[in-house]
């Protein structure tokens, strides 16, 4: 009897033994796989080495799986330190954003580097429930000193649709960014010019914009930023305007095809809605390629920049003008408006299209209203563009040598007949082709800029 007991109160223990260690496992289940006891310490969303002007406040951007909890920061300039934040949060979140600025009072210090430590605490209940915590020290160097900047020469003057060239200086130990900006918003990036800390760039005033204002921007990783104007003589132009009466055969004939071609679902749709499709919708899409195309320019450093008079059609007759602002109409009533970006000239049809000066091609494709086209890239953001060819003698990356046959001229895109819609862009910019066609205007406004700032820089 008292046998049977003993076996049964050994069974007994057992089975709560068991019972225990099946808890136990569970809870170290729940513990390790529950999102309340998470490992993950905080992220801390702040470079290592920081410049700072002081002007606007550092931004740390704190992140968690579980919450933020607890933040602490504090600088130090090596002897004496401040307390810049401590805070226990009691709305946790999973992201924090905090402003660090530079204390005003209570801090008294000359020195130029300064250590900000950073000390984050998360919500989880891992390590006995105090949660994950992580550190941070970040080097803050103060520099409050402007990019140096100054224009070295620039063109005179610069005319409606037209181009112009600068050359300046830009310094600073960490120079962050460097470019050319307009009242009408387009961004011109210089090339690094003839010696250390010079720069160069083409410039270009649209056709379709009433003023011009460039202004030359440089910034630091600190955020300091100089300022300067690029003091130009600003010539008016007026472009011709041109009121076409469209045809039906014409309606019927290239437009429906272009359609065809690029969106057949509107093959139903009516003349008018055709041709407002091609000369707005499709138009736009075949420039913004156009455009995207030739927005680059070198970040080389460049010794010079030279360029023969471009004249791609050998006895080729001007047949529409650059800058023409054409308002469409059918019947009585006005449907549509572009300008014409380009220059038009016609020989004998399929004539040989050649280039007076060395560089890429960068695009050769059919490209809507512009046909076949090809584009030419001829360094510092200059760029070449052939429209309606018949055929292609290169290719995407091909090097074209001075006086070599392109292509052959032809009617295809929106084309009546045949002929070289012939383009000159400056970053993605279309200017007057009349220009760099134009010998004594290449050497005036850009060469002789070019020759006299090297030599004002070798002054220097």
């Amino acid at each position: 009897m008292n046998k049977f007991k003993k076996t049964k109160r050994v069974g007994s223990s057992g089975i709560i033994i068991s019972i225990l260690l099946i808890i136990i496992i569970a809870a170290l289940g729940f513990i390790y796989s529950s999102s309340m006891f998470e490992r993950n310490p905080p992220k801390i969303g702040m470079k290592s080495v920081i410049n700072w002007n002081l002007k606007k406040p550092l931004k740390l951007n704190l992140s968690d799986d579980s919450g933020i909890k607890f933040v602490r920061i504090t600088l130090s300039d090596g002897k004496n330190s401040v307390l810049l934040l401590k805070k226990v949060y009691t709305k946790i979140a999973k992201k924090q954003k905090i402003e660090i600025t530079f204390p005003r009072t209570g801090f008294v210090s000359t020195k130029k580097i300064f250590q900000l430590s950073i000390e984050v605490t998360d919500s989880s209940k891992w390590n006995l429930l105090s949660g994950n915590s992580t550190t941070k020290t970040v080097k803050i160097k103060i520099d409050r000193r402007r990019p140096e900047l100054f224009v070295v020469n620039n063109s005179y003057k610069i005319i409606k649709g037209g181009a112009a060239v600068v050359i300046f200086k830009a310094t600073d130990a960490n120079l962050k960014e460097l470019y050319i900006s307009t009242n009408f918003g387009k961004k011109y990036y210089p090339t690094p010019f003839y010696k250390s800390g010079y720069y160069i760039s083409l410039i270009a005033w649209p056709v379709e914009q009433k003023k011009f204002r460039a202004y030359i921007v440089a910034t630091d990783d600190a955020g300091n930023m100089s300022k300067v104007p690029v003091r130009l003589y600003l010539m008016n132009k007026k472009y011709r305007i041109s009121n076409i009466k469209l045809k039906d055969n014409f309606l019927d004939g290239k437009i429906s095809d272009l359609v065809e071609q690029t969106k057949p679902s509107l093959s139903s749709a009516t003349k008018i809605e055709k041709f407002k499709y091609v000369n707005e919708e499709l138009r736009k899409k075949n420039e913004d390629l156009i455009e995207k195309m030739t927005t680059k320019t070198d970040n080389f450093m460049i010794s010079d920049f030279y360029q023969n008079r471009f004249y791609p059609l050998k006895n080729g007759a001007a047949v529409a003008s650059f800058g023409d602002h054409r308002f469409y109409s059918y019947g009585e009533n006005q449907i549509s408006s572009a300008y014409h970006l380009g220059l038009d000239l016609a020989s004998i049809a399929g004539a040989k299209i050649r280039t007076q000066n060395s560089g890429t091609i960068v695009y050769a494709d059919m490209n809507g209203i512009y046909g076949n086209n090809l584009i030419m890239y001829h360094g510092l953001g200059l760029y070449t563009l052939y429209g309606h060819s018949s055929s292609f003698l290169v290719n995407v990356g091909d090097i074209v040598k001075k006086d070599q046959a392109i292509a052959n001229t032809g009617a295809t895109g929106l084309a009546l007949g045949d002929h070289l819609h012939f383009g000159v862009l400056v970053q993605g910019v279309e200017v007057r082709p009349e220009e760099w066609m134009d010998k004594s205007w290449m050497k005036t406004n850009i060469f002789d800029i070019v020759k006299s700032s090297k030599k004002l820089i070798d002054r220097k």
